[in-house]
């Protein structure tokens, strides 16, 4: 009888026969014009659902991977996407009608919509293996020898999945995303000799904690703040801030190690979290599951959070994609709001040379697909020629919030990253930029349906505009009606036509929907229709 551990040791070998597959022929399916290939796309979060419960409406982040039906613009790819429910008609007419040069209904024909008709809080594609029919749909669709499968981020159930469907996952290994957590990170730019913060490693009690605070405080005795992050939180929503400074009685020169401990352990309770409503005894009970780091806080005056990504090609080369500065905001400034493409031309081919280095030792490990790398850069007291200290803090394997901006636009424009100067150029050689986010949230956004907003787009010109290769791309539409939030690309000519072009957004929704809002408050239906007269 064959034992569980077979089973898993089977699938694990099975996967990566698949791999090898997808090596052997990656030159072919990877061809940008004629690529004859079957592609699935599997866009679930399949991450800790607690710590993603943290983030509104993060079901529709299953939208995120919407760019990828931009690669429809080959004639000859068929596009398989699976969602937890079933997508709104309006969004994927939005983005086929993006492509440049091919006939609607012939980019609709290749195209099959799947759904789990589930919206539980389980990954999707957990959802997908336990649906023998649904997998079945999938077989029958594709074919084999023609086709890979590309996800949000790779787990064992990536894996599972990949090995039921009998394609290969371009994707990470799921034995190897210890390297993406905050600990692993750590681990590799020490090998790399990337500079980053002072630290520890994991650790699984709030005991073990306070010890790991006080040996960094006692490293560096004129620290001001330290971070707490769990290993395995997303979008800076599971960090926390710890300030030194009113301690000043248990400091390296005024108490002793244990003392230390004892009363770091008794502030725990004061951090400040940068989830809303977070407390330290939710908080704590997540440190024995996922583990957690801790690490200087880098001050400055001036700071950025900029931050490169890459990729490793399933023949092993490193590529690097584009650099960003983020935007962030939260009660500490941690958390990922949005970007600006390209980061700052005073660093940015600095991040670039990190970034290498790491992707190099990612792919000796066997790594391959995305890799992003978020930094903190300080400009150094007194200088007059903006020099910046780049420190190294975190390593994403997976699609981050800086990925599908910018695949949206080197498919619309078909346009090319130039390594030389961390530029990106149109076909037509134009410079390219823009603004993006994942979280443009007002109150007064939600009740918007998909229709409501193509109408605000077409009656205000917010589209991208093909000719001039300028304008705004949405995503996470489904989280309009109900959260209020909304996501956009902005792609200008120079940096401030992309802030422009952001901000007349933002300013058309908000004419829009505070005129409705207005319409349906108490004071409103107190008010007699224009024209009536009020009797006295």
């Amino acid at each position: 009888m064959q034992t569980l551990r077979d089973c898993t040791t089977e699938r694990v070998e099975r996967f990566r026969q698949l791999q090898e597959s997808l090596r052997d022929r990656w030159q072919t399916v990877e061809l940008p014009d004629n690529s004859d290939a079957d592609i699935v796309v599997i866009p679930s979060l399949s991450m800790d659902q607690r710590e993603l419960c943290k983030i509104k409406g993060f079901l529709h982040y299953e939208e995120r991977l919407l760019f990828s039906l931009i690669r429809l613009r080959n004639p000859r790819t068929r596009l398989v996407y699976v969602t937890s429910e079933p997508l709104h008609p309006t969004v994927i007419d939005y983005y086929l009608q993006l492509l440049p040069g091919i006939p609607f209904s012939h980019a609709r024909d290749r195209l099959l919509l799947l759904a789990t008709y589930d919206a539980s809080l389980k990954p999707l594609s957990q959802k997908i293996l336990e649906r023998p029919r649904l997998l079945d749909r999938l077989r029958n669709a594709i074919r084999p020898e023609q086709s890979y499968m590309i996800c949000y981020n790779s787990t064992p159930l990536e894996r599972d999945l990949s090995v039921q469907i009998g394609i290969p996952l371009y994707a990470l290994d799921p034995d190897l995303l210890e390297w993406g957590t905050k600990n692993g990170s750590r681990q590799i730019f020490h090998e790399a000799g990337i500079p980053h913060p002072d630290g520890s490693g994991s650790v699984f009690s709030g005991g073990e904690l306070a010890e790991a605070a006080a040996d960094l405080w006692e490293r560096q005795p004129t620290l001001q703040r330290m971070v707490i992050k769990l290993n395995e939180g997303f979008s800076g929503e599971g960090n926390a801030l710890l300030d030194l400074r009113p301690l000043i009685e248990i400091s390296p020169s005024m108490a002793s190690h244990t003392m230390r401990v004892k009363e770091l352990c008794d502030r725990f309770h004061t951090l400040k979290f940068e989830a809303k409503n977070e407390t330290w005894e939710n908080y704590s009970s997540r440190i024995p599951e996922l583990g957690a780091i801790v690490e200087a806080f880098l001050e400055g005056e001036e700071k950025r959070s900029p931050s490169v990504q890459g990729r490793i090609t399933p023949t092993g080369e490193v590529e690097i994609l584009s650099t960003h500065d983020q935007i962030l905001g939260g009660p500490n400034g941690q958390i990922y709001l949005g970007c600006r493409f390209p980061a700052d031309e005073a660093y940015r081919l600095q991040l670039q040379t990190l970034g290498e280095q790491i992707g190099r030792n990612l792919a000796a490990k066997g790594a391959i697909e995305r890799f992003g790398v978020d930094f903190i850069a300080v400009k150094r007291p007194n200088t007059l020629d903006a020099i910046w200290d780049l420190q190294a803090i975190e390593i994403n394997l997976r699609k981050g919030g800086t990925t599908h901006p910018f695949m949206t636009l080197k498919f619309l424009t078909n346009g090319r990253y130039d390594l030389s100067s961390g530029m990106f150029y149109s076909q037509h050689g134009r410079e390219k930029y823009y603004k993006a986010t994942d979280n443009l949230q007002k109150s007064h956004y939600q009740g918007l349906l998909p229709n409501d907003l193509m109408d605000i787009i077409a009656h205000h010109q917010l589209h991208f505009d093909t000719s001039t290769e300028t304008g705004t791309v949405f995503h996470l539409m489904g989280c309009l009606s109900e959260f209020g939030k909304l996501g956009l690309t902005s792609i200008g000519n120079s940096p401030q036509q992309a802030e422009e072009i952001y901000n007349r957004v933002v300013k058309a929704l908000d004419a829009e929907t505070q005129t409705v809002s207005d319409r349906w408050s108490p004071d409103y239906a107190c008010k007699p229709p224009m024209g009536w007269n009020q009797v006295g």
